[in-house]
C-alpha cells in the first residue's frame, strides 16, 4: 500500500472527517493529478473502519518502543578501528570534525530567513 492513501486518509482526517470514505481518499488524490486505486483505499479504510486514527497511532507508538533507539552504533566501531590503525586517522578525524563546524558556523551568520 502506498503511503499517500494513508496521507489522503489521515489529510481527511485532520479535515474533521472522523471515518473517511474511499470515496474521500479518491477526492484528494485527483485533486493532486494521483494515481488512485479503488481496492487499495477500500482496503485501507476497511481496515481503520470502527477505530480511530489517535487509537492506531497510539497503538503504534507502544508498538515501536520495542525497537529501542537506534542510530548513532556505527560510530565507535569506527572510533575503534581509526584507533587500531594508528594515531594518524584519529588525527585526520579531528580535522574533518573542525571542518564540519566551521562550516555550520558559517551558515548560521547567514541573514536568510526562508519564511521572513
Amino acid at each position: 500500500m502506498g503511503m499517500k492513501y494513508c496521507a489522503a486518509y489521515l489529510m481527511a482526517v485532520l479535515a474533521g472527517n472522523e471515518s473517511p470514505s474511499a470515496g474521500d481518499i479518491q477526492k484528494i488524490l485527483e485533486s493532486v493529478e494521483a494515481e488512485y486505486d479503488s481496492s487499495i483505499a477500500e482496503k485501507l479504510v476497511s481496515e481503520l473502519e470502527g477505530k480511530t486514527v489517535h487509537e492506531v497511532i497510539a497503538a503504534g507508538k507502544e508498538k515501536l518502543k520495542g525497537f529501542g533507539g537506534g542510530g548513532g552504533g556505527g560510530a565507535p566501531v569506527a572510533a575503534g578501528a581509526a584507533a587500531a590503525g594508528g594515531g594518524g586517522g584519529a588525527a585526520q578525524e579531528k580535522k574533518e570534525e573542525k571542518k564540519v563546524v566551521e562550516e555550520e558556523e558559517e551558515e548560521e551568520d547567514m541573514d536568510f530567513d526562508l519564511f521572513g
